[in-house]
């Protein structure tokens, strides 16, 4: 048993050996190989490496995998206009050259995301001091994302840092401009309403002045025609007349007298005063329509 120890021993030596100079690289991390206090290797790549034992070589992992950056407390940036607001935006990053950033933070990420809360800050003041609350909050929200993503990712990229994306998760108002906020957009919205009303009424007005003009031209279109077709049938009952008296005018004498006295004594108490030696009543003591004889 003695004779196999020393053999043991130099195995579990050998085993030690070997064991130190193999490392794995996983996916998710990459791999800086010192020998003697400087960066030898970067590897990016997953799999079985070899390296001389320490203290000639040592290995430091870094986690490549995609980091989100959530701030806790929103940040109160200040518009154009004076307001301040509080914006809490969130980032994506992952580490893109493992050496400057080892070089840069160590192996402490947590370095790291404070210098990209702090880049973010001042990129987001750089955005938000040189536009107005509304185009904050809606209509350039997303070139301010834009800008404050370039800014961001220029700065970062001398760091080792790649910056994927920036996103504004909520806008809110600071207390203590809520009220005025508030009440701004209650006047414009109340401006734009008379002003929708005021376009309303003028449009409505315009519409019934239209249709009373062309109502009036209706009329005096379907009256003109009416003339001229009433001016027609008097025409042709004139003609109609006439021939009939050509024809007999003993005859139509006597009917438009008996006309006359038709609507002479239309009504129960109708009176006329007339002489009888007037022409009204030749047909009434003669059917030939002679005058009644002087007494």
């Amino acid at each position: 048993m003695q004779r196999f120890f020393p053999a043991l021993v130099g195995l579990v030596i050998f085993l030690a050996i070997l064991s130190s100079c193999v490392f794995v690289v996983r996916e998710r991390d990459a791999a800086l190989v010192f020998a003697l206090g400087e960066v030898r290797d970067t590897i990016t790549e997953p799999g079985l490496y070899f390296k001389f034992p320490p203290p000639f070589e040592n290995v430091v992992r870094l986690d490549k995998r995609l980091q989100t950056i959530e701030t806790n407390d929103p940040e109160r940036i200040q518009t154009a206009e004076k307001k301040n607001l509080l914006i809490d935006s969130f980032v994506k990053w992952r580490i893109a050259d493992p050496r400057l950033f080892y070089v840069t933070f160590g192996a402490n990420d947590r370095a790291a995301v404070e210098r990209l809360q702090a880049q973010i800050r001042d990129a987001l003041n750089a955005s938000v001091n040189v536009r107005t609350v509304k185009e904050v909050v809606s209509t350039e929200r997303d070139t301010i994302m834009k800008e404050v993503l370039t800014t961001v990712e220029a700065r970062a990229k001398p760091l080792g840092v790649q910056v994927i994306d920036v996103r504004l998760r909520r806008i809110d108002f600071a207390p203590e401009i809520s009220e005025s906020v508030y009440r701004r957009m209650e006047a414009e919205r109340k401006q734009e309403a008379n002003r929708l009303r005021a376009t309303g009424a003028a449009d409505s007005e315009r519409i019934r002045a239209q249709a009373d003009r062309q109502r009036q031209e209706l009329l005096a279109k379907a009256y003109a025609q009416s003339q001229g077709i009433r001016g027609e049938g008097d025409a042709k009952a004139a003609a109609l007349y006439s021939g009939a008296y050509g024809k007999n005018p003993e005859f139509f004498g006597f009917y438009k007298s008996l006309e006359g006295y038709r609507a002479a004594f239309s009504g129960p108490n109708d009176t006329l005063v007339l002489s009888p030696k007037s022409d009204f009543f030749k047909f009434w003591n003669s059917p030939q329509g002679a005058k009644p004889a002087t007494p």
